[in-house]
């Protein structure tokens, strides 16, 4: 079997984890502290996170979307067939490597959506972000860590959080959509959405699509 290579390593600001880029082969891997948080071969419920958001923006002429969490760039790169030329795509990204990354070795992986006129990447944590707005999206894409449940940064608590989900309710249009990924199923966390006044639908998609792990996706609207 081809052995994995270390393509390079960045920390996460304001944790103490390293995340670690590996190649083998054609196939990617970013992972953390020895688990794997994303593989080149494995996106269809990151594909299916924007599909099933993105298909509510329908009478959106104009629809602005904040994505959280670039990964390998397939979760914003399925959003974009479905999205009109007059969208705009906010992708806040914490990591300043993995956005370098997404420019260099990892770009051809989802067709280079980067590059897209209707994209805009920020170096930004994204809880910070949605803090400072108010009714501005139409849909909030939130692919971070491993869901609430996370592995890299406890100080993702504040995005799932009783906290986090109010300011992601602020920031939404009074129509808008929160589309949320997690690894696996967490009853607490949907009914903390609701809590939080978000009408909630509870999603299971395979990894990759047809086949492998159950991962769950909220569609919770406002």
């Amino acid at each position: 079997m081809i052995p994995w290579e270390l393509l390079d390593s960045a920390p996460v600001p304001g944790g103490s984890e390293t995340l670690y880029l590996y190649r083998r082969d054609s196939e990617y891997s970013i992972r953390v502290d020895g688990c794997e948080l994303m593989n080149s071969r494995v996106h269809g419920s990151e594909d299916a996170l924007a599909e099933l958001a993105c298909a509510k923006l329908h009478d959106a002429p104009e629809p602005r979307i904040l994505i959280g969490g670039l990964g390998m760039g397939f979760t914003t790169a399925a959003a974009l067939p479905y999205l009109g030329v007059r969208a705009q795509v906010e992708v806040a990204e914490l990591v300043p490597a993995v956005i370098a990354w997404n420019r260099g070795p990892l770009a051809h992986l989802a067709g280079d959506p980067l590059n897209d006129k209707r994209v805009t990447v920020r170096e930004v944590d994204v809880a910070l972000l949605l803090k400072a707005k108010s009714q501005s999206y139409d849909a909030i894409v939130l692919d971070v860590d491993n869901g609430p449940d996370g592995l890299t940064r406890g100080a993702n608590d504040r995005l799932y959080g009783r906290a986090g989900l109010a300011a992601a309710y602020a920031a939404l249009n009074p129509s808008g959509i929160l589309a949320v990924w997690s690894a696996a199923p967490d009853p607490a966390f949907s009914k903390l959405l609701r809590q939080s006044g978000f009408t909630v639908e509870e999603v299971t998609v395979r990894a990759r699509r047809k086949k492998g792990s159950r991962h769950m996706i909220w569609i919770a609207g406002k």
